[in-house]
């Protein structure tokens, strides 16, 4: 069953804790206070483009946090009109009453992948389709220890060894580090794909505080905008891309009764790629288009990061531990400019050698 979600203007109260205790509502508010205040100092503290800091006892911390007080008392403590008391009121029993027939019956409510509507099934259903899916792409292997310090001392040693040989800077180093503090294994979810028959399920490997997700973002800001360049021929950004194409195509006189549009899509492609293979594939491609040192590293310093983030992609689903040993996160930056990277080198074999000079082929 799936749920469309209705174009109307967004609905929004300016309180939306107004039916929280006071006391919930105010210890709230010392939490952001304290949050935002923290932020600010460590921000304003460090010296930055040559400009003074500001140390953190400074008197303007304390008026800076007064005013915001006074501004946040604002946005949760103020009473709603009648009307929206009882909305709020009526919405919140809405919500309880969905929760508790998700639970009796045992029922997932999610939104869907890509659709813009929220689907509602059996969690026995999501689980048989999550067993049927790994045992399908054979992506990912049990565990049966935690990984986490293993990874976090993995990362940290790569980082610390490249940056003692002088293969990446010390900004480099400090940019990729994981902190422990703030990093957690990665944990998987499924988004159900309502579009499609049978209502499959794509999984997210949500990598937002892994070990490896600086080393993932770094290597995809540094190399996405080479592919991005360099395929572009090859690479229909949106509909009015494709349409500006087809244009063309008609202009130059090609169109005709026995033209062809031909679509095609690829299944579960971040687990089917070989991490070497790819990796092999990722050099190729930068040594082609004369790419032998990004950002001040080598291709060699580069495989080598691109290595660790795909093989120490470990995350929890269920009350279990996995390692993936195929492809790469679906939910890691750098996972799709890589996935591109291998399409590119499909594309060269067994694609552009065959179509001809004035046909057009977008990806």
């Amino acid at each position: 069953m799936s749920i469309s979600v209705m174009a109307r203007p967004s609905y929004i109260r300016s309180n939306q804790s107004a039916l929280r205790r006071s006391d919930q509502r105010e210890k709230q508010i010392d939490k952001e206070i304290n949050d935002i205040l923290g932020k600010l100092k460590n921000f304003l503290g460090d010296i930055r483009d040559g400009r003074p800091s500001i140390p953190k006892s400074s008197s303007l911390y304390k008026f800076y946090s007064e005013r915001l007080r006074t501004y946040l008392l604002g946005l949760y403590m103020t009473p709603l009109p009648l009307i929206d008391h009882m909305r709020a009121r009526r919405e919140l029993k809405l919500v309880k009453s969905i929760r508790r027939k998700l639970n009796r019956y045992k029922l997932i409510l999610r939104e869907t992948d890509k659709s813009g509507v929220f689907h509602i099934g059996r969690a026995s259903d999501y689980e048989r389709k999550a067993i049927e899916y790994r045992e399908k792409t054979g992506a990912y292997e049990e565990i049966t220890s935690n990984p986490f310090n293993d990874i976090i001392g993995a990362a940290t040693q790569l980082l610390n060894q490249l940056k003692s040989i002088k293969r990446i800077s010390e900004w480099q180093r400090l940019k990729m580090m994981p902190d422990r503090k703030k990093t957690e294994l990665a944990y998987m979810y499924f988004l159900p794909k309502a579009h499609k028959k049978g209502t499959p399920l794509r999984p997210i490997i949500n990598t937002i505080h892994a070990a490896t997700t600086a080393i993932s973002k770094y290597l995809d800001q540094s190399i996405r905008p080479l592919f991005d360049r360099f395929a572009r021929s090859t690479t229909i950004v949106d509909g009015v891309d494709l349409l500006l194409q087809i244009q063309k195509y008609i202009a130059d006189g090609y169109f005709n009764s026995s033209t062809l549009f031909i679509t095609f899509d690829i299944s579960n492609l971040y687990t089917m790629l070989p991490q070497e293979e790819s990796l092999a594939i990722l050099a190729e491609f930068l040594q082609i288009h004369h790419c032998e040192r990004i950002n001040g590293m080598s291709i060699e310093t580069i495989i080598k990061l691109a290595r660790l983030v795909l093989q120490t992609n470990t995350f929890v689903y269920g009350k279990k531990l996995y390692r993936q040993i195929i492809g790469g996160a679906m939910g890691s930056a750098f996972t799709l400019t890589l996935a591109n990277i291998f399409m590119w080198k499909w594309e060269r074999q067994a694609i552009l050698p065959k179509l001809p000079s004035h046909e057009f082929y977008g990806r």
